[in-house]
């Protein structure tokens, strides 16, 4: 399939919280960031902005009972980033972890913005 978006991940907030997930819900994980990646549309279910938080982007997984997101927001039209994840054990989405979220969305802004200043000089 060709590709609508490319997803990046930033440092490794991402990664870290990846690698101790077990291998089953790495593989769930992996199959809903493809549906990122191919699908012109991507359903609710698996993807869905953050009210009240511009530019801030959820990604959805159920693995069982279980329920992750992943944090993200887009650059450059179709560039997704992936900023951190989490299990959520409750209904409501923990403050704390979207106030990382914002955190490490303004970092990658302000890194991004100080790489596009040194290259114009």
């Amino acid at each position: 399939m060709e590709k609508k978006r490319t997803l990046i991940f930033y440092k490794d907030y991402f990664i870290d919280f990846f690698d101790k997930l077990p291998e089953k819900v790495k593989g769930k994980i992996d199959e809903v960031l493809y549906i990122l990646v191919v699908l012109e549309r991507i359903p609710v279910k698996f993807f869905s902005h953050l009210t009240g938080y511009e530019g801030l982007y959820e990604v959805r997984i159920a693995y069982g009972s279980n329920i992750y997101r992943i944090f993200c927001c887009f650059d450059e039209g179709n560039l997704i980033v992936l900023l951190n994840g989490f299990q959520k054990k409750s209904q409501k989405t923990p403050q704390e972890e979207i106030n990382k979220a914002l955190k490490i969305k303004a970092e990658y802004f302000e890194e991004k913005n100080k790489q596009n200043k040194n290259e114009k000089k």
